[in-house]
């Protein structure tokens, strides 16, 4: 699934509607349950007065729903999404010098919002990124969005949130829920009950919980240490950044690293040096970066998904961490070296998955924030992702103007390895193509570790055992997606703080 802008996404023409929930009066409750850490500085760091308070930052979903438009039907779909998901119908009330509390609603309506004149493709994209903008916020809701484009015989679906209600993950798990919903909805049929829609409200009262437990001596906190013995917090190619007008908007790269037939052989080498996928991928960055740049240690952060069990599978909501990663293979280290030395420090990250990386920096007396993340997915994980393809499906991100975050997103996909990445405009685009380029010559490197008298089905896929491929559904899997921010994300960082 690709991750991309809006406006490369290419809507056909058709009838606009926006929809948004609604409530009646008095319908806000107070509700006892904090807010995850990330999510409450992320509030608190926003400009009330920022008339577009979405600009940079909302994150959403685009797909091609496969059965005729009928706007009642669709209206009780969201309704049905919303009821279903407490996040949806959750928002914050702040008061200066305070922390921001959450309000919960019980029920909500949905109204539609005919927008005549805009059915051309070009002008769509430009009317919905601009209403994004203007309306999304954490600090206002509603904070999620959605539009559909009308066609003969199907239509267009876009969701639009702020990152506070919506991760990577649940990107891309909407595409199927909402199908599912439209269709017992047009069958006159019961939504499906399980228990793995747990309230993200749930998840932030363990979240802040352990953070609370948090102290210098924590062992997550002492990974962060040595993360940050060996520099600040990094950047991407810092020395290679020219100035430019401020607000410039980062250029977006996507391409694929590796065609399906170099991506099995590579992994048929993997499994023979029993190495998995993430471990290769994180072992070619460094490789590359070392090459590019003359840099010793590729240090980036990694976000990675944080619903601890099946409960959170299937929600809505923002369950995203961020751990550090640091790798330096030896001087002159080839990629046999270089994926050993990756895969003892993806272990060593793993001490501060379940530790807020906000609170572990407050602890540190860090008050800077990330500035380069990485992320790798197996798409392959995700319910249903032929389907998703089938249905044009995509996640999406804000265009975003920071002059200095770098963002990597790697995706194994079912037809090869694909790289996304968004970088500030003061950085050379052949900077960052000669870079990946970089990252792809080391990644088919490992095949010349193979070994000729082993013989390994090339369609074999690296998984945690070796055993098999796992998907969502596997009680112990929990993939990293993240995020989108985070699947990565739209805005993985900040205090501005949108990770993942």
């Amino acid at each position: 699934m690709e991750y991309t802008h809006l406006s490369e996404f290419a809507i056909r023409a058709g009838s606009l509607s926006i929809w948004t929930p609604e409530l009646h009066t008095g319908a806000w409750q107070p509700d006892d349950r904090p807010l995850t850490s990330v999510h409450a500085g992320y509030c608190t760091s926003i400009d009330p007065t920022d008339p577009r308070p979405g600009r940079g930052r909302w994150i959403g979903t685009a797909f091609e729903m496969d059965s005729p438009f009928e706007a009642g039907t669709w209206s009780e779909t969201l309704r049905r999404w919303h009821v279903r998901h407490e996040g949806l119908r959750t928002t914050v009330a702040t008061r200066p010098g305070a922390e921001p509390r959450r309000r919960i609603a019980a029920a909500v309506g949905i109204a539609e919002q005919r927008v005549e004149g805009v059915t051309e493709s070009t002008r769509i994209n430009e009317f919905l990124s601009d209403t994004f903008e203007l309306r999304l916020s954490p600090l206002t809701w509603p904070h999620c969005l959605a539009a559909t484009v009308e066609h003969t015989g199907d239509f267009t679906v876009i969701i639009a949130a702020d990152h506070s209600v919506m991760d990577a993950y649940s990107q891309a798990i909407l595409i199927l829920e909402l199908r599912t919903l439209y269709q017992e909805v047009r069958a006159g049929a019961a939504p499906r009950e399980s228990v793995t829609f747990g309230s993200a409200a749930d998840f932030a009262v363990l979240e802040r919980a352990a953070a609370a437990e948090l102290t210098v001596d924590s062992p997550a906190v002492a990974t962060w240490r040595e993360f940050l013995a060996h520099g600040p917090l990094p950047r991407f190619a810092a020395h290679a950044h020219r100035p430019v007008v401020a607000g410039a908007p980062q250029p977006s790269v996507s391409r694929r690293v590796l065609g399906l037939t170099e991506l099995e052989q590579v992994e048929t080498v993997l499994d023979q040096v029993r190495h998995r996928m993430p471990v290769a991928v994180f072992a070619a960055l460094a490789t590359a970066h070392r090459q590019q740049f003359g840099d010793e240690r590729f240090r980036t952060v990694m976000p990675i998904a944080t619903r601890p069990d099946l409960r959170w599978l299937e929600s809505m909501g923002w369950f995203v961490n961020v751990v550090p990663v640091d790798i330096a293979p030896p001087p002159g280290a080839g990629i046999a070296a270089a994926l050993e030395c990756t895969r003892t420090a993806l272990r060593r990250s793993r001490t501060a998955n379940d530790a807020a990386w906000s609170r572990a920096l407050e602890l540190l007396g860090i008050a800077d924030t990330p500035r380069f993340g990485t992320s790798y997915l197996d798409i392959r994980v995700l319910p249903g992702y032929e389907l998703v393809a089938d249905l044009r499906g995509r996640t999406l991100r804000a265009e975003s103007y920071s002059p200095d975050e770098v963002f990597l997103w790697v995706v194994r996909a079912a037809d090869g390895l694909y790289v996304s990445t968004r970088y500030p405009a003061g950085l050379a685009a052949e900077v960052m193509d000669e870079f990946l380029t970089a990252f792809g010559q080391a990644l088919l490197s490992i095949c010349t570790m193979a070994d000729p008298r082993e013989s390994v089905n090339p369609g074999a896929l690296s998984t945690n055992d070796g055993t098999h491929r796992p998907t969502v559904t596997d009680p112990q899997v929990v993939p990293h997606v993240d995020d989108a921010h985070s699947a990565g994300s739209a805005e993985p960082f900040a205090v501005r703080a949108q990770v993942g």
